[in-house]
């Protein structure tokens, strides 16, 4: 069997692929179903980009590689496609744009996309040897019991990065990058939550509280975080989880955006009997656990500017040493992956090979919290699929 192009892959990138690399075009997928990670994303109503997506809200190894494709390709436009399919959609904070019913809502869009485009789609095939005759890739397709050889002359990998194995993440796309020379940065688990080896937090579970969590390099997010039985989560602590490196603290500010002092200075000048505990602007259960750190005794009125200051300054300035993380059991990403210096920022394709092209989470580009790794799946996808449709009619 023959074919233009083939997709491994039918995630975000692989469908929005398909649906611009012109005709004669097929897209594989070991999975029962396309677009399992979008079904799951955003609490099943996929956070499918953001208002405010731009190259800073990306991490890599350059980070410049990404400017092209999201340049070429914008959140405005995949909003356009969104609207044109009647999907409805919200704001629902930090520009984060959800859809108002179900993720679903975008698959279905996607696969009329595909079907539009006069794209193939294969579920529940299985991918084996890959190899390329100096022409074409030929690759072994295993699907309803029986071997399929497919020659193709664009091969397009979009199967992903490591995180979240039980939705079959694989980190195919790295050993594909190797068989061809193409080079892999250092992966790892990110926007994934924290852990620790005392579990110091359990009786914390469940507690959340608006924090700005700094890591190391200064590098801060003013979102929630969530006390967990193992250790931090909530946005706050995905966000960060990006920036940190084993062994370093991180910090948190457990009043952002306000002057714990001065609000406890009010406090003493407004209602000095009240007890200091029942007046800082924290839950109770996590007061309750600071209890165990900090002298937190006494009425306000009992408290000496210098003894204020002292505790404002712990608050603010709390810091944590996480273990670990939870790794790619639950990361909503990986980190790292095919290294952009061997790609074209313009088409995606391996500057060593030519008709191979890698996109969305398997390169390394990695976005922030909020929509902009589905923003980097549609604007790596259509650079690759542009990029093959121009070439075909060259």
């Amino acid at each position: 069997m023959q074919v233009n192009t083939l997709i491994l892959g039918a995630g975000a990138a692989g469908l929005y692929c398909a649906a611009h690399a012109g005709p004669d075009t097929l897209v594989v997928d070991h999975g029962k179903a396309p677009g399992e990670k979008i079904r799951i994303s955003g609490g099943g109503r996929c956070n499918f980009t953001n208002l405010h997506a731009g190259p800073d809200n990306f991490l890599s190894g350059n980070p410049h590689f990404c400017k092209s494709a999201l340049a070429r390709h914008t959140q405005w436009d995949f909003i356009d496609l969104v609207d044109r399919h009647h999907i409805p959609w919200h704001e629902k904070t930090l520009g984060q744009l959800f859809c108002d019913t179900s993720a679903k809502d975008i698959i279905a869009m996607l696969l009329a996309e595909v079907h539009a485009a006069g794209a193939d789609l294969w579920l529940q095939t299985q991918i084996g040897e890959i190899t390329h005759d100096g022409a074409r890739f030929r690759v072994t397709l295993d699907r309803e019991g029986q071997r399929r050889k497919v020659k193709a002359r664009h091969l397009v990998v979009a199967t992903g990065g490591k995180s979240i194995p039980k939705m079959g993440a694989t980190g195919r796309a790295y050993d594909i990058a190797a068989q061809f020379d193409v080079p892999v940065t250092e992966t790892r688990a990110g926007l994934v939550p924290f852990t620790f080896s005392d579990a110091p937090f359990t009786g914390l579970s469940g507690v959340s509280t608006p924090v700005r969590a700094m890591a190391a390099d200064g590098t801060g997010f003013d979102e929630a975080l969530l006390f967990t039985h193992r250790g931090l989560s909530g946005p706050a602590m995905l966000q960060i989880s990006n920036y940190w490196q084993p062994g370093e603290a991180l910090t948190l500010d457990l009043a952002p955006g306000a002057d714990l002092y001065e609000t406890l200075r009010a406090a003493r000048a407004t209602g000095g009997r009240k007890r200091l505990a029942s007046v800082l602007p924290l839950p109770a259960r996590l007061v309750e656990h600071l209890g165990g750190q900090h002298d937190l005794a006494g009425n306000v009125a009992d408290w000496s500017d210098a003894r204020l200051r002292r505790l404002s300054d712990a608050l603010t300035g709390w810091q944590v040493r996480p273990t670990g993380t939870e790794g790619y059991r639950t990361a909503e990403v990986t980190l790292g992956g095919i290294d952009t210096g061997a790609l074209s920022s313009k088409t995606m394709q391996a500057k060593g090979l030519p008709g191979l092209h890698f996109i969305g989470e398997a390169v390394d580009v990695t976005g922030w919290l909020g929509g902009y790794n589905f923003q980097w799946a549609w604007s790596s996808a259509h650079a690759a699929g542009q990029a093959i449709a121009a070439a075909d009619r060259a």
